[in-house]
């Protein structure tokens, strides 16, 4: 992960995730010597599995994808992230290798934090530590409730799932009942743990019941309630 540094007039790091504003205003400005803004354009790999962190990641603006690239099959994703969202910590942590890809949605912006530098306030701040432990013990209980309602629900309830999760980080639009995340099916069925055929099929039936509307690559929630009770059953 090795990208032109970009000058532009961002939000300040600590004012994008509470878990920065932990540090004390001298380990800040040590921080600021170790960061950087960069920018990935749509679909552009942010890292790839086996690969050494350069440092930890905080996305200003944008959306991304983190997944698995399974050998012979498709990538599986396993979480979204938004603006604010703090990620790359773990592999940066345990001295690893990362186990996961990470792609942008759409064009991205970054502060990245040098690893050095992310590892020495790690060391020095204890709420900022702790904090940061409860970020992997949230992300790992997600992902432990992820891998059981992928293998255990139906495909309605897989779909409906990840619409679900879209509309949980990303929001709607302005009218409350469009995703302002505009998927493509490939991605959605990635999401889903199934085949884009399956993913088409299935959501063409939502738009039968009347449960979403589809336009291109956005997706209408129309009945809320009901997504979220094809959900729950599975």
């Amino acid at each position: 992960m090795v990208k032109k540094k970009l000058a532009l007039d961002v939000a300040p790091l600590w004012e994008l995730n509470s878990i920065w504003g932990t540090l004390t205003l001298e380990q800040r400005k040590f921080v600021e010597k170790h960061l950087s803004v960069v920018r990935y354009k749509k679909n552009e790999i942010i890292y790839r599995e086996g690969e050494t962190p350069h440092g930890v990641l905080t996305l200003i603006t944008g959306k991304v994808r983190i997944y698995i690239e399974e050998l012979g099959t498709r990538p599986q994703i396993i979480r979204l992230h938004k603006p604010g969202d703090f990620f790359g910590y773990r592999s940066t942590i345990a001295d690893d290798t990362h186990t996961t890809c990470a792609s942008a949605l759409e064009e991205c912006i970054f502060y990245v934090v040098e690893t050095d530098a992310f590892l020495t306030v790690v060391q020095q701040n204890n709420e900022f530590c702790y904090r940061i432990l409860e970020a992997m013990a949230h992300d790992l209980a997600m992902s432990d409730m992820r891998q059981v309602n992928l293998t255990q629900k139906h495909l309605r309830g897989r779909l409906a799932e990840a619409i679900s999760s879209l509309a949980e980080h990303y929001g709607y639009a302005e009218d409350g009942c469009t995703l302002s995340a505009a998927v493509s099916r490939e991605d959605l069925a990635n999401m889903s743990n199934m085949t884009t055929a399956n993913a088409i099929r299935t959501l063409s039936q939502f738009a039968q019941e009347g449960i979403v509307e589809i336009d291109g690559k956005k997706i209408i929630v129309l009945n809320p309630d009901e997504l979220m009770s094809i959900n729950k059953i599975g």
